[in-house]
């Protein structure tokens, strides 16, 4: 009877320590798929349970929470990012702005600039034809106050009714010599800022498809603070430290 008493303890003794080391395998299933529009990285996890004396009890086998990404992993997420990043040619986009100007642009896809750029041809070409008329009309008037055919008489249009045209001969034949050269002037100058605004449409489709690739810092901070500068001086073969107080600017791009 006492040996049937020993041996039921010890059984009870080794269930109880079968039941406490019971370990089960966590089950961690890592999936990666890979889609057009971005790289998810999932990380699934099962969490076991042990029992004890008191209780069941939850216990995470889950050693972290996110799956590294790997150097192929990696490439793979910058090359689906770049394919939604538009990056356009260069010379393409010089030789649209050349045919035609703010084609370049268009094919930049920067549609805000056309305005700046239409409206620039358009205040030079209204300038034109205003000055081109204005020159047109002055040389006429003064080839005519300059010959003596009296039939030849458009001048008087620039002048009041019944004024006095042979007691001010000379000062107004010199008043329409300067206003034929002054609006011949303006004339050109109009043509040249036209000339200028074809060219820097040409100059910035370029210049911005060049930079579309150039990688910027998120980071774009400007810093201004006071700051101490420590001078040394030599006053008599002797130094002495000259402290001088100012601003420091500091730039991150």
């Amino acid at each position: 009877m006492l040996i049937n008493i020993v041996l039921l303890f010890v059984c009870v003794e080794i269930s109880a320590q079968t039941t406490d080391s019971i370990v089960a395998t966590p089950v961690v299933k890592s999936t990666h798929m890979t889609t057009n529009d971005s790289v998810h990285i999932s990380q699934v996890s099962d969490s076991v349970s042990a029992v004890d004396h008191e209780g069941v009890v939850d216990v995470d086998t889950t050693s972290a929470d996110y799956h590294m990404l790997t150097a192929p992993d990696v490439q793979t997420a910058s090359q689906i990012i770049d394919t939604k990043r538009w990056i356009p040619d260069p010379k393409r986009a010089l030789w649209l702005a050349i045919v035609l100007p703010g084609a370049g642009q268009i094919y930049n896809r920067k549609y805000w600039k056309l305005p700046i750029i239409y409206g620039g041809f358009i205040g030079c070409a209204y300038a034109l034809m205003w000055n081109g008329t204005m020159y047109r009309d002055y040389s006429q008037a003064y080839q005519d106050i300059m010959d003596n055919d009296a039939n030849t008489k458009s001048y008087e249009d620039f002048l009041p009714a019944g004024y006095d045209v042979d007691s001010r001969l000379e000062y107004l034949q010199n008043l329409f010599r300067r206003k034929k050269n002054y609006f011949r002037r303006y004339r050109d100058l109009s043509i040249i800022a036209m000339i200028g605004v074809y060219l820097l449409s040409i100059v910035d489709a370029y210049v911005d498809a060049e930079l579309s690739s150039f990688d910027i810092s998120r980071d774009l901070t400007m810093k201004v603070r006071p700051t101490i500068f420590h001078e040394r001086h030599s006053v008599r073969g002797s130094g002495m430290n000259v402290n001088r107080y100012g601003l420091q600017c500091s730039l991150n791009f």
